[in-house]
């Protein structure tokens, strides 16, 4: 019996639903997803197996045209290196959004790997604007193969699947057959806690902030965790902390519970939070969070 594997890279601009669908294909939450942009700041690779195939899911940050920070460069090397290793990209894009992304259509043109253009969130739209969206995208893209998806509501998904694999080359799987990611337990706490700032707080803080996962001691009954947030002015760790610690202790609620499903024990989960003002630029600090291409 031949054997297929490969990477599949889902790319997309910030805000179109990447990681509702890379969690929905997956079959698992690995990715965050919130309504903000910019959710996802790391290549985060998602492991489907079966007995005949192992298709190897790449969600990457979303394109950031105008980096700001190194962080934003990195990210954005996320992308670079998720495109060279992809055997298939997934070009997902939303139908709600009237502006087309020429820049990541100029990207994909340069590409020469098969391309899926998933056209996401059809359940908020009509017929008729989901039949425009296919035939525009079907003029930018002549090659590709263009589909209506609704990653929440997991509509196509199963077709999506199987299509997928049938693109697949012939190989050997990349990785164990029972791996569900390339990454550590840390990092999807760090990812649940960022996910939770996210939701509570407004303006710049979710953007300004990181997560580091300090201490992981795990026994029989409980696991406890020390985690810092790292803000990167005093102003925004006054607000992350709120009013006698309730905003912090609120948003260390909401993590605990959604870690105690995750690693399916109880937790004690302790947060502090520093500041380091310039760790969106200092290299230093960009590895210790992983941010390393």
């Amino acid at each position: 019996m031949t054997h297929k594997a490969g990477y599949v890279n889902i790319i997309g601009n910030p805000n179109v639903g990447k990681s509702t669908l890379m969690n929905a294909l997956v079959g698992e939450k690995l990715s965050i997803i919130t309504s903000k942009a910019q959710t996802t700041r790391h290549r985060i690779l998602g492991i489907v197996n079966d007995d005949e195939c192992q298709i190897v899911f790449s969600d990457t940050p979303g394109i950031i045209n105008k980096p700001a920070y190194k962080m934003h460069e990195v990210m954005n090397q996320f992308i670079n290196t998720a495109m060279i290793d992809a055997d298939l990209i997934l070009y997902v894009v939303d139908i709600t959004d009237k502006q087309p992304q020429e820049e990541t259509i100029a990207k994909i043109k340069e590409s020469t790997l098969p391309v899926f253009v998933l056209i996401n969130k059809i359940d908020l739209s009509d017929q008729a604007t989901v039949e425009q969206q296919v035939a525009f995208y079907q003029t930018q893209l002549p090659d590709a193969q263009v589909i209506p998806v609704s990653a929440l509501v997991k509509f196509n998904m199963e077709s999506v699947m199987q299509q997928i694999k049938d693109q697949l080359p012939e190989s050997p799987p990349y990785f164990p057959k029972d791996e569900l990611t390339d990454k550590s337990m840390r990092f999807f706490i760090a990812e649940i806690i960022r996910e939770k700032i996210l939701l509570n707080y407004k303006q710049e803080i979710p953007y300004a902030v990181e997560v580091a996962v300090e201490s992981y001691e795990e026994s029989a009954k409980m696991i406890r965790i020390n985690a810092t947030i790292f803000a990167s002015r005093e102003s925004q760790k006054i607000i992350l902390i709120g009013k006698g610690g309730t905003s912090i202790k609120k948003t260390g609620t909401m993590a605990r519970v959604d870690i105690e499903a995750f690693v399916g024990k109880k937790v004690f989960l302790d947060l502090s939070v520093k500041v380091n003002k310039d760790w969106r630029d200092n290299e230093l600090m960009l590895k210790r969070f992983g941010y390393e291409a």
